[in-house]
């Protein structure tokens, strides 16, 4: 197995093992750019939900008033229901979201297919 051939910004070799085929990882790959560009874009989507943030400074601040005697057992039992409610909602929309963007994708690739196959159709003739 062969080391990655890309030198980082503080000019070290990388220390990766490279792809087979390829003189780079995986991670520094140039034909796989895109797919990391892709990949970082739907990390950061998922780590920065303002709601998501928002509910868990909510929780924090409930956590610490429960312990100090601020706020009773029972309505902390109930804020924290709405707060699982909250939580399971922004899931669901992130499903239907995520099952949309799936939908249009497989139908521009049948649209795709429908055009490849047509072709073929033509070149036969």
């Amino acid at each position: 197995m062969r080391g990655c051939s890309a030198i980082k910004e503080n000019g070290e070799r990388c220390k990766g093992i490279s792809a087979t085929g390829s003189d780079y990882c995986p991670a520094h790959d140039p034909a796989r750019a895109e797919d990391r560009r892709k990949a970082a874009s739907k990390a950061a989507k998922s780590r920065h939900d303002p709601e998501i943030r928002r509910i868990k400074g909510l929780l924090q601040d409930l956590y610490a008033k429960v312990l100090q005697g601020e706020v009773g057992r029972q309505a902390a039992a109930v804020a924290n229901q709405i707060a699982n409610t909250q939580l399971r909602a922004i899931e669901l929309e992130r499903r239907v979201r995520d099952q949309d963007e799936l939908e249009d994708r497989l139908d521009e690739l049948e649209d795709l297919l429908e055009e490849a196959e047509g072709s073929r159709m033509y070149a036969r003739w």
